[in-house]
């Protein structure tokens, strides 16, 4: 997977050169590419936003640095396919990153992330890009940030430990939280007592099929309490698969 990340704080992405993305990238796994949107701008502050039209408070991000830069990453393509690549627009307008979608995004072979800044982008660059990318605006929350690259290394995240060979174990994916709509049950290790507090006895019998059975019941029970409204979810897709 080749992703593109252009910012005018390319240097925030840093931190994903770290852990199990980094040595993904040594590993050829996956590329990641950092543009400076302000290379992009050519006015002698290579300023990228304006005040916005109509009035108002804040400062809006022009269309044409980021065209300039989007079309760069066009450009720098080795091998197009007939799939234009994802581009993934931060904002808290966009659609809530999931599980599912992260699924989704793992298995696209070019992501462009374009995270914004002050009061967002020009809305003629959203109209634009639709013509040269899949266009997926997103949102990690109900909140607002100061600017959308923290959002950014969730996302890159969350999408490229899903990409085959970049956990060392791939079994956990299936038993992590969200990956069947519930959370994880709840994990210990040794010692078996810690501070007068013991391990389920259960989890130290041996009994694959009763550890099993106890793990599926605790997710039941810590999606209920912790998430009603997964389990919500989970009781109406659970009565939909046996109808």
């Amino acid at each position: 997977m080749r992703i593109d990340l252009i910012s005018i704080f390319p240097e925030f992405f840093d931190v994903l050169d770290l852990s199990l993305i980094g040595k993904a990238q040594r590993e050829e796994l996956l590329t990641l590419h950092r543009h400076q949107l302000r290379d992009f701008s050519f006015d002698k502050h290579r300023s990228v936003d304006d005040t916005p039209t109509g009035g108002g408070a804040g400062m809006v991000m022009k269309p044409e640095p980021w065209a300039l830069a989007l079309e760069h990453v066009l450009a720098q393509r080795e091998t197009p396919s007939a799939e234009p690549p994802v581009l993934i627009i931060p904002t808290p307008a966009g659609e809530v990153l999931t599980q599912r979608t992260a699924q989704q995004l793992a298995q696209a072979e070019h992501l462009v992330f374009a995270p914004g800044r002050f009061e967002g982008i020009d809305q003629r660059l959203m109209d634009w890009a639709p013509e040269h990318f899949q266009v997926r605006p997103m949102s990690i929350g109900d909140y607002v940030l100061n600017g959308g690259e923290s959002a950014v290394v969730v996302m890159v995240e969350a999408i490229t430990r899903l990409i085959p060979g970049v956990l060392g174990n791939p079994e956990s994916l299936a038993e992590e939280s969200h990956a069947d709509g519930l959370l994880e049950y709840p994990v210990y290790t040794k010692p078996a007592r810690w501070r007068g507090v013991d391990v389920p006895e259960i989890l130290l019998s041996g009994d694959h099929a009763k550890i099993a059975a106890w793990r599926a019941k605790q997710q039941d029970l810590r999606t209920r309490k912790l998430r009603p409204d997964l389990w919500a979810k989970h009781v109406v897709a659970r009565e939909q698969n046996l109808t």
